[in-house]
């Protein structure tokens, strides 16, 4: 199910930024142990690109955005020959079951497309199934920072 909300890109300006890293920080801090919130928002706002890899996305209701996806070059610190990655899905509570984070994932895949990318990853401890959905494919289990994680990854048609 198709929200009809925008889809829009999140430069390093923008108002949105500090509410978007508040969710990530909230959601996966843990998993980034000595990052403060402050620190949060001085990565993401570095993964602000223009174009390609880096690159944030949101999904906005008027001004209030209500779920974002980024592009980045790396999300596991110590599988850093992997890259580029699909990182940060996250869609409000309230706004959940309706086809947003499938469209934030599609977006990323189309951005990364575009610029070339054949081949790129992601990690998740518990959305495996919305993932093999959306064609991803199970890589690797493992233990990342004291949670158990599927490393998944997407093969890209190359663009017509």
């Amino acid at each position: 199910m198709d929200s009809g909300l925008p889809l829009v890109r999140i430069d390093a300006h923008s108002p949105h930024v500090a509410t978007l890293a508040g969710w990530t920080h909230a959601e996966w801090g843990h998993l980034n142990p000595g990052r403060d919130l402050a620190a949060t928002i001085g990565h993401l706002r570095g993964d602000c690109g223009s174009a390609g890899v880096p690159s944030v996305f949101a999904v906005m209701d008027g001004e209030r955005p209500v779920g974002t996806a980024s592009l980045v070059v790396d999300d596991m610190s110590d599988r850093r020959e992997l890259t580029p990655w699909l990182a940060s899905v996250y869609v409000l509570p309230e706004w959940r079951g309706r086809g947003i984070a499938s469209r934030l994932v599609r977006r990323v895949e189309e951005e990364a497309r575009a610029h070339g990318v054949e081949r790129f990853y992601l990690y998740t401890p518990d959305q495996q199934a919305l993932y093999r959905r959306l064609g991803w494919q199970d890589v690797e289990q493992r233990e990342y920072r004291g949670e158990m994680v599927t490393i998944m990854q997407r093969d890209l048609p190359a663009p017509v």
